[in-house]
Order: C-alpha cells, then structure tokens, then sequence
C-alpha cells in the first residue's frame, strides 16, 4: 500500500531531524524532550513497517514478525509520549531561563 510507504518515509526521516536537532539542543532538558519526540517518531516507523509487511508477505512468518514490530513500535511510541509529556515542562522552563539570561 503506497500510503504506508509514504508513512514510513516521513516517519523515518522524522526521527532523522529530531536525532540530529537533539545535537544542537541547548539545555538537557530541551535535548531530553526532543529525544522524546524522536523516540515517538521511531515507534511509528518500527509499527508502520510492521503493519507494511502484513500487506506485502502474508505467511505465518510475517505475521509473527510483523506482530513483534508492531508490539516493539507501540511501546516506542508510548515510552516517547511519556518522557514527552514529562519533559515538556522542565524543557520550557529552560528555554525561558536562556531567553532571560
């Protein structure tokens, strides 16, 4: 299916920015809730390709392996929402500790 192609791609290449946009983070904070998000954005590239590969190889392989992926990826998904959702605060905090001083 073409749309979870394009899922996959955007996903991955997600998490590519965010990876690489944690580098440049200024605080620990920031570094750690941008991580998260990247984290969130793993998840949905591991659990889209699981979900992808139940369309394109139907075995019982692929179901098996496909079951873990998709288990893998919505775990990913909800650990990065959760550091998300902790981080969010203290990284704000930062960024308006660097605007002030």
């Amino acid at each position: 299916m073409p749309i979870l192609v394009i899922l996959v791609i955007v996903s991955f290449s997600l998490y590519i920015f965010y990876k690489i946009r944690s580098f440049m983070a200024k605080g620990p904070a920031e570094r750690h809730w941008i991580t998260a998000k990247g984290r969130m954005a793993l998840g949905s590239f591991v659990g889209i390709f699981g979900v992808n590969q139940l369309f394109l190889m139907p075995n019982t392989t692929a179901y098996i392996v496909s079951a873990i992926f998709i288990i893998v990826g919505v775990l990913c998904l909800y650990t990065g929402f959760k550091a998300y959702k902790f981080h969010l605060p203290h990284a704000a905090a930062e960024v308006e500790a660097y605007k002030k001083g």
